[in-house]
């Protein structure tokens, strides 16, 4: 079958066909022609067609020949496939493995990890798990390996969470692990990375990992960076001890001999703001000194969590059940609403760095509170005619779930400045959705749908903070690099037909806080390892994602040899 990806076939071609003269084989599967190439590695672009054969790159050039397919990328920008460094689609894409949100935005990796991954699990972690997937996979590389055989658009990759290498060995318990713990859990890293985990991700903001001491991390990231993989991490203060927690992560990185990365870069709360600079001058002295110390960021002004980042770490010990119990209690109540309200530097207070009025409420589990959804905690609050502190407590109570929240904290000058830095890629931290089914059922960020899209329409069309070859270099080869991921990031022969193909002029972001179900648009063609997810802007339903997989994995070298189609 010959086609042209506007919908026609060249008629030459067509006539060779219909008179059944066309019996040799194709020189390429997919060829796109007359793009202006933007490879990856930061250089101006170049017009050039792009032959694919099988999942991989073929050539590069003036290319002319055959093709089963022909996507005519005139007038548009040809760039390697986006990566996304912190995706939460771990559950979307079980539900709608298109991926619609991110493909629409050239995504065609996601990566997870931050904090929590979807293995290893101890049999009470299953016992957690939603009902649907219950006993489907065990560990990280079974759970990888079931979302791509169940069929997922984009490619998948993740990092092992420390979070939930701890929970596997000490549940929810606020203390240190024994010497046969720190074991078994060193045990279940190394096992993570040799199914293919690109390193090990932290989230010390949030109970149970805010229990983990630096020296328990230095030991589990020692062991990823024997196989050649990073150190991730939402850092254990992004606020008031923003400068003491960056130390940490540095301290981590020469312990341990291993990369390490800041998750969504930011400053968070007014009074963090002019920290900018020093944040920024100790990545450079520590990347001058030989560490490889990188970041990524999300292209808004606001984060989204949960409830459970405006109390104390302290009442959450034993997990939610634990922690509801214990809101109940009136001491314990009053002790927490004293502790929400009192500035501090003993733990990260999202919600008091928000404010009330800051705190807008998106997601609930209880459909009797789903009234609330859209509205600010400071509006809920004055309706129930109860304290902001006291109203969270409630909803978290009454919800049976932490409640998912949108956080107001952070500049829009730092938000484009951390854009400029040569050393940060982008993130979402966000599912992977579409505007229909249960998606529906509650609200999201914006950067759910639009944080590619508002790199490229706001940041480099419009306000111009960075060029869109560099631009697309921190979308693509940078993120690879830092991941230590094989022929993906670039547009160069032999590497995986992962491809965006989008229209510089038209991108855009539509997603609001207010009504954030609305696609980006500008991206015009989509290819993951060969083919096409997007066409002319609508999915087709393909599903060819494949898992993505570090250095650490211990089948890479016989894939490479005997499939070709190894992650890589």
């Amino acid at each position: 079958m010959v086609l042209l990806l506007r919908f026609s076939v060249r008629p030459a071609l067509a006539g060779l066909l219909l008179a059944g003269l066309f019996a040799c084989s194709p020189g390429y599967d997919v060829l796109v022609t007359d793009g202006l190439v933007y490879d990856g590695n930061g250089g101006a672009p170049y017009v050039a067609d792009i032959g694919i054969s099988g999942d991989r790159i073929a050539a590069i050039g003036d290319l002319g020949g055959n093709a089963e397919l022909v996507i005519d990328a005139s007038g548009l920008a040809v760039a390697p496939g986006f990566i996304n460094m912190l995706s939460w689609a771990t559950e979307s894409l079980l539900i709608d493995g298109r991926s619609q949100g991110d493909i629409r935005q050239g995504v065609t990796l996601e990566v997870f990890g931050e904090g929590r991954s979807e293995g290893p699990l101890s049999e009470a972690m299953q016992a957690e798990m939603d009902a649907a997937w219950a006993g489907e996979w065990t560990t990280l590389g079974e759970y990888l390996e079931y979302m791509v055989e169940k069929g997922v658009s984009p490619n998948v990759a993740s990092f092992v969470g420390a979070t939930t290498v701890r929970v596997h060995e000490l549940g929810y318990e606020d203390r240190a692990p024994s010497d046969d713990e720190l074991r078994r859990m060193r045990d279940l890293v190394r096992q993570a990375m040799e199914e293919g985990a690109l390193g090990l991700g932290s989230s010390l903001i949030y109970a149970p990992a805010f229990y983990a001491e630096t020296d328990e991390l230095v030991e589990l990231a020692r062991v990823a960076g024997e196989y050649g993989g990073m150190y991730i991490s939402h850092l254990r203060s992004e606020g008031n001890r923003l400068l003491e927690s960056l130390d940490e992560l540095i301290h981590i990185a020469r312990e341990a001999d291993i990369p390490a990365e800041v998750y969504h870069l930011k400053m968070a709360g007014r009074e963090n703001w002019d920290k900018f600079d020093d944040v920024v001058a100790m990545i450079e002295a520590a990347r001058a000194e030989g560490l490889r110390i990188t970041a990524d960021i999300y292209t808004y002004t606001a984060g989204s969590t949960g409830l459970d980042a405006g109390m104390p770490p302290w009442v959450q010990e034993g997990g939610y059940a634990a922690w509801a119990e214990r809101l109940q209690d009136p001491e314990i109540r009053a002790r927490v609403l004293e502790e929400m309200t009192t500035p501090t530097n003993d733990w990260e207070n999202l919600m008091l760095a928000a404010g009330p009025e800051g705190t807008l409420l998106v997601g609930f589990e209880n459909p009797e509170l789903r009234r609330y959804t859209g509205m600010t905690l400071g509006e809920v609050a004055a309706e129930r005619e109860t304290s902001p502190a006291e109203t969270a407590i409630d909803l978290v109570v009454e919800d049976g779930s932490r409640v998912q929240v949108v956080y107001f904290l952070m500049s829009e000058e730092n938000v484009a400045k951390g854009i400029a830095l040569p050393w940060v890629s982008f993130s979402s931290d966000a599912a992977s959705m579409a505007p229909e089914g249960e998606f529906l059922d509650r609200m999201t960020h914006p950067r759910a749908y639009g944080n590619f899209a508002r790199v490229l329409g706001k940041y480099v069309r419009d306000e111009q903070v960075i060029t869109l070859e560099d631009a697309v270099r921190k979308l693509t080869k940078l993120p690879a690099t830092n991941l230590g991921i094989r022929d993906r990031g670039e547009l160069r022969e032999g590497f995986h037909a992962d491809i965006a193909i989008f229209d510089p002029a038209e991108v855009q972001d539509h997603a609001t806080y207010d009504d954030p179900h609305q696609y980006a648009t500008g991206m015009v063609h989509v290819l993951v390892n060969g083919v096409p997810v997007l066409r002319d802007g609508e999915h087709t339903g393909a599903l060819p994602g494949q898992v993505v997989r570090g250095r650490g994995w211990t089948g890479w070298e016989q894939a490479l040899i005997w499939d070709g189609k190894a992650g890589g």
